[in-house]
């Protein structure tokens, strides 16, 4: 399995990408463990470490699940994979969920921050350059070279799981 999982922040891709990573027992990378420093996501690392994270990585595993994008830094990155997976889910249930997920990871936390205001972007911005929003998306799946699967994330771990499982053996089972 050779599969990377894009969407909004919020829509679950790390939640997925962990449970499928568990239940093929195959590595799951997430991208954000190479724009990030630490847990806090405050200081960014440079392209070059990314770059030598990524190279490990992709030279390490056969098979992999991989949450997230690294398109804006790596265009060609993860260009082995045989599926790619976005997951969309409506603003209101994304946006409670990245609040939700704020409350829990700051004490201090007073209702919005930078982080949410940027989130809150994410359908009207309209460059594919800026990481993260869906133009980018949009543009990763227009060129992407493997098979587009378009999944709800309003649906159970599970079910998301079942749904990309199915996809993937159709691919390996198509002549």
């Amino acid at each position: 399995m050779r599969i990377q999982i894009i969407g909004g922040s919020g829509t679950g891709k790390s939640t997925l990408g962990k449970w499928i990573g568990q239940q093929e027992g195959i590595p799951w990378i997430d991208s954000d463990h190479y724009l990030w420093t630490n847990h806090t996501f405050t200081e960014k690392r440079s392209v070059a470490e990314r770059y030598a994270l990524y190279t490990r990585d992709v030279e390490r595993y056969h098979q992999y699940i991989v949450s997230g994008s690294v398109f804006s830094w790596n265009p060609n990155g993860f260009a082995d994979r045989k599926l790619l997976v976005f997951l969309f889910l409506n603003e209101e249930t994304r946006m409670y969920r990245l609040i939700k997920r704020e409350q829990a990871r700051y004490p201090d936390f007073t209702g919005s921050n930078e982080f949410l205001d940027w989130c809150r972007t994410y359908l009207t911005a309209t460059d594919p350059a800026i990481i993260g929003t869906f133009a980018e998306h949009r543009l990763q799946m227009e060129q992407s070279a493997s098979p587009v699967v378009q999944i709800d994330a309003a649906l159970s771990t599970d079910a998301m799981y079942k749904q990309i499982k199915s996809a993937y053996q159709q691919l390996q089972s198509a002549p």
